[in-house]
């Protein structure tokens, strides 16, 4: 599908600053969860649920700064964390609190959030980085081969 490489870069731009925006708000609300109520911000839920919305507050911040340096990698966790989290909030939804999606504007808004994600990441990483510090020259590349959109040089001439 060569047609997915010519995905504009101020498409590829967008999309990497609306969901890295978006997970820098994830972010934040669990941060401050964690600072309100520790590990376990949501009583109705069981510990490993707390625990794993807690552990976004790190995996959003990952997500969200790879994206912003036009990392492949960022592309990858978000979409991880994107399945992950809309599952554990389905499963939150309707198993524990036996409610539907019209009755929680919250999941209703993640799930669009999700679907971009998910549905933009083929078009999108193909035009990222894709290494953390990639080979140049013989060297590596601090500098993350360029960002966005540029490859690094492979050393043939």
């Amino acid at each position: 599908m060569g047609w997915m490489s010519h995905t504009p870069r101020w498409a590829v731009a967008l999309t990497l600053a609306i969901a890295a925006d978006l997970l820098f708000v994830g972010a934040v609300s669990h941060i401050a969860d964690l600072l309100r109520h520790g590990l376990n911000p949501y009583d109705w839920a069981p510990s490993w649920l707390n625990l794993y919305w807690s552990s976004l507050a790190l995996f959003d911040t990952v997500a969200a700064a790879l994206l912003i340096g036009g990392k492949r990698q960022g592309m990858d966790l978000a979409c991880a964390v994107m399945a992950t989290d809309i599952a554990a909030n389905w499963y939150a939804i309707y198993g524990i609190q036996h409610s539907s999606l019209p009755a929680q504007p919250g999941l209703q808004r993640l799930t669009a959030f999700a679907l971009l994600v998910l549905s933009t990441a083929p078009f999108i990483r193909r035009r990222l980085v894709d290494d953390l510090a990639p080979i140049v020259d013989g060297r590596v590349d601090p500098g993350g081969g360029g960002g966005l959109g540029r490859r690094p040089r492979s050393g043939r001439g």
